[in-house]
């Protein structure tokens, strides 16, 4: 088992994440493990909200859920942040984010 998975923790109701969040990037992806946590290149800025409503919208698509299935648990205002996943599984998370 490689040592990113762990960063991912499976509950009842879906999956917790935790994200390094690099907003301005050229493209969005997802950018391999940024120390203990996941990182994601964002093409917003980090102003107004734009850079989260962005990372619930592009971690919506990649999962397959709805957008009000991602929230964000901890770091609204920083790079670093914990998300929830309602209605997938870290099998799932970690196919689709190429961990």
């Amino acid at each position: 088992m490689r040592e990113e998975v762990l960063l991912i923790r499976e509950t009842k109701e879906g999956v917790q994440i935790l994200l390094h969040v690099q907003p301005r990037s050229a493209r969005r992806r997802i950018d391999g493990v940024h120390g203990d946590a996941v990182k994601v290149r964002l093409t917003s800025p980090p102003v107004e909200g734009k850079a989260n409503a962005e990372l619930r919208e592009y971690l919506a698509s990649l999962l397959g859920v709805a957008k009000n299935d991602v929230e964000i648990l901890k770091g609204e205002t920083g790079r670093r942040k914990r998300v929830f996943v309602r209605g997938v599984d870290g099998d799932t998370v970690r196919k689709r984010f190429g961990l």
